[in-house]
């Protein structure tokens, strides 16, 4: 056995496990170098709260993924373990039977990366086959635990994860991706199923799928990864540790009463974030970044606060992450404004519409390419183009009182992949009245043109740009996004050395301003 375990866990270069292709962008497999830094964290974190005790030298503690996928967490714990117990198990093969069939955990999110993660872990995609370094599991999976699921069905959506009915009621032989650790109800009792007893887990540690698709696309899906997080909380372990979407610090569809608990709560001791998601999962991109958390059921208080801003890491420091009811990512930011709150003023959300102002969404085509008698113009987006059709006013349902204002239309949504200067929003455009748009834009309202075009100058102001960007994470920029970018008068062309006057900005929060957004040339296009 000597010579499988040495080769079960020696390093390799280059790592397999750094080498294989995600499965999509929302179940993403953990660079090795990256869970190792999450360990590292964990690590520290440990010696802290335990006098300066190892946590690889002890052979009590019991670690958990709840949902992996490679099984990089588990085999690089296991490595970690096999080093720190030297001293107390010296028997190299006694040491990694007790640490495989004692201390590490897993359960697999599919049947095939249940396979891979028992390679990883065991050497053998049967934990009791001929090739295991731990062949005294009476069973295949040993610790680390998959069986094929039913999503538990209400009308049309399982009430668990949201998964549409349509999509995952699957045949037989086919992935359902129900994942057992958030399909129940009572956590405690599916553990003591799936590993032969009642689990106390030290460590909970992992990279969560992060949403089910097949909804209506994009952000619209559900977003599961915080019920992971929730599930795993019930468990009361010593430190939880997971990989999210950073957009839960600022936004993210159902998230306001886990962002409450999760940045109220004070038991967040570290939080590293990375606002470009590439930077952290080379290959891998969506909106908003990713990061990781370390939670300790011990720790209350401030948080060590690490942010990678594009591809540079920005020094650590203390945050108070229940400073707002949103997580504001650089204190630069956050002492800007604290300066533009202090005025009290009206926000411009209030002259904002909401999504789908006139009730017709993104893709709606019901409009004429050429105008009929009474009939008034509808701005829509194809494929990115901005176009002008005609439609009767008497199609007009909701909020008809509105086609005979002037109109600022802005994009509703506008992606850069956590680009850095950043645009933040699309570009204006101006429509006349009577006007109405498709769901491709939001718009505020004036009385005139000269009104609309004082809008449409402090819209594109890198101040106005740089308050919005505070609370949009994703590429959506619904009127919740404006909350913090307060009214002004519209009777004048808006410039940011104006505004930098008017809120006391230092050079400093200038730069800052400068250096993060990018200018904006208006235009139609």
């Amino acid at each position: 056995m000597s010579s499988q375990v040495s080769f079960a866990l020696r390093g390799r270069n280059p790592d397999v496990l750094a080498c294989i292709a995600n499965l999509s962008n929302d179940e993403v497999f953990t660079p090795p170098e990256f869970a190792n830094r999450m360990l590292d964290t964990l690590a520290e974190a440990w010696a802290i709260e335990h006098g300066g005790a190892n946590l690889w030298a002890d052979d009590t503690a019991k670690f958990l993924d709840p949902c992996t996928k490679s099984g990089v967490f588990l085999r690089e714990i296991t490595r970690r373990l096999t080093e720190g117990l030297v001293k107390k198990i010296p028997d190299l093969d006694k040491r990694v039977r007790h640490i495989l069939t004692k201390q590490v955990f897993g359960i697999g999110i599919t049947h095939i990366t249940s396979l891979l993660a028992r390679r990883s872990v065991y050497c053998s995609k049967r934990a009791n086959g001929e090739h295991s370094i731990a062949r005294e599991f009476a069973s295949d999976h040993g610790n680390i635990w998959f069986e094929r699921m039913e999503h538990t069905w209400g009308a049309t959506k399982c009430v668990h994860c949201g998964a549409p009915r349509i999509i995952f009621d699957r045949e037989e032989g086919l992935e359902t991706h129900v994942y057992a650790f958030i399909h129940t109800d009572n956590i405690k009792a599916r553990l003591a199923e799936l590993f032969g007893g009642e689990m106390q887990f030290d460590v909970i540690i992992g990279n969560p799928p992060y949403q089910m698709t097949g909804g209506a696309g994009g952000s619209s899906d559900s977003s599961i990864y915080h019920l992971f997080v929730e599930q795993a909380m019930k468990l009361d372990p010593r430190f939880l540790s997971m990989v999210i979407p950073s957009r839960w610090l600022a936004g993210g569809r159902g998230m306001d009463d886990f962002r409450k608990s999760m940045l109220a709560g004070g038991h967040i001791s570290h939080l590293v974030d990375y606002t470009k998601m590439s930077t952290a999962f080379p290959g891998v991109d969506f909106e908003g970044g990713v990061g990781y958390f370390l939670w300790s059921r011990q720790h209350q208080g401030n948080c060590a606060y690490t942010l990678f801003q594009g591809e540079e890491r920005l020094p650590t420091i203390e945050r108070d992450l229940s400073a707002h009811d949103i997580f504001i990512r650089d204190h630069i930011a956050v002492g800007i404004l604290d300066k533009v709150l202090k005025h009290g003023e009206k926000s411009i959300s209030e002259i904002l519409t909401n999504r789908e102002p006139f009730k017709f969404e993104s893709n709606f085509r019901g409009f004429h390419k050429s105008p009929s008698p009474g009939d008034i113009s509808i701005h829509y987006t194809d494929k990115g183009k901005r176009g002008i059709g005609y439609i009767a006013r008497s199609d007009i349902v909701k909020n008809s009182e509105l086609i005979d204002k002037w109109k600022v239309l802005v994009p509703k949504a506008y992606g850069e992949r956590g680009a850095t200067p950043a645009m933040v929003l699309g570009r204006p455009m101006i429509a006349s009245a009577p006007s109405v748009c498709t769901g491709s834009y939001m718009f505020f309202s004036a009385e005139s043109e000269t009104e609309a075009e004082s809008i449409c100058s402090y819209y594109s102001t890198k101040f106005f740009r740089l308050l919005v960007s505070l609370r949009k994470i994703t590429q959506d920029a619904f009127r919740p996004m404006y909350s913090w970018v307060p009214q002004q008068s519209w009777d004048r062309k808006w410039t940011d050395a104006e505004l930098y006057r008017k809120y006391g900005l230092t050079q400093e929060e200038q730069t800052f301003i400068e250096k993060m957004i990018r200018p904006m040339e208006l235009g139609n296009e």
